[in-house]
């Protein structure tokens, strides 16, 4: 498996998931992994594995977003390691802290929903694909004291930060994910970042339909377009494309375990 691996999508948010797929192999896909946003809907996420072949992986993470916490306040550590059994499902998330959607008095709940999966990560071995907006202090102190509790795998991804946030995560040794906002002109802080993340560490992704990158900003984002991303990461990192290519798919492996060729 040598191709690009999208490592973050929502394609039960794509309107052809069909014809997204086919265009990700015409750009040498190898794999994409569509993300989950409420447990209560996992069996949508699993269901879309009924697309992996075997020149374009299908895999699924599951678990509730930080902004979907209030419709979902009682899922336990067990339920969603209890969901996992399904060889597909390789990560769980996404799951974290957004305080620019989230209100002052949804932010306990957030916190409480984002241990809960840490929990189950840590139970599974399985990664958290980890949610994180406007919320930085706050993800490091809660990510520092679980990792106390005992380490687990997780990722940030769609990075939207800066340097602190990307060397916390490295230094307790998670992954982080750049998307199409990486190729924005105006996002000149998360490039300063990615500079700074080693080579074993970082990953690409679309979170399509959101966030298409240059040249296709302004559109609906599809995973063929972690190319795109691609080029402006390996461009910023002074290698080629063939070697992004090859370390962010020898990384995704290496996170998400239960990956098979």
């Amino acid at each position: 498996m040598t191709g690009l691996i999208d490592t973050h999508c929502h394609l039960d948010r794509l309107t052809d998931v069909d014809a997204a797929l086919n265009l990700a192999r015409e750009h040498g896909l190898s794999g994409v992994v569509t993300i989950g946003t409420r447990f209560s809907e996992a069996e949508k996420q699993i269901g879309l594995l009924q697309y992996d072949r075997p020149d374009l992986r299908v895999w699924c993470a599951i678990g509730t977003h930080p902004d979907h916490v209030l419709e979902e306040p009682e899922i336990t550590v067990s339920d969603i390691v209890e969901r996992c059994s399904v060889p597909g499902i390789v990560a769980i998330g996404e799951s974290g802290l957004d305080y620019f959607h989230g209100a002052e008095e949804v932010r306990p709940a957030q916190a409480a929903s984002f241990r809960t999966h840490i929990a189950a990560a840590r139970e599974t071995g399985l990664p958290l694909v980890i949610h994180t907006r406007q919320a930085d202090d706050d993800t490091i102190a809660i990510l520092e004291d679980e990792t106390r509790k005992g380490a687990f795998p997780f990722l940030i991804h769609c990075f939207a930060s800066g340097p602190k946030l990307a060397r916390a995560a490295v230094a307790m040794g998670g992954y982080v994910s750049f998307s199409g906002l990486f190729t924005f002109p105006k996002c000149g802080e998360i490039r300063e970042a990615a500079r700074g993340v080693p080579d074993d560490r970082i990953l690409v992704e679309t979170d399509s339909p959101f966030l298409a990158p240059v040249p296709k900003r302004g559109k609906p984002n599809t995973p063929a377009y972690v190319s795109y991303t691609a080029e402006h990461v390996a461009r910023e990192r002074g290698v080629s494309l063939e070697e992004l290519t090859k370390i962010t798919t020898d990384n995704a492996r290496r996170l998400f375990r239960r990956m098979t060729p």
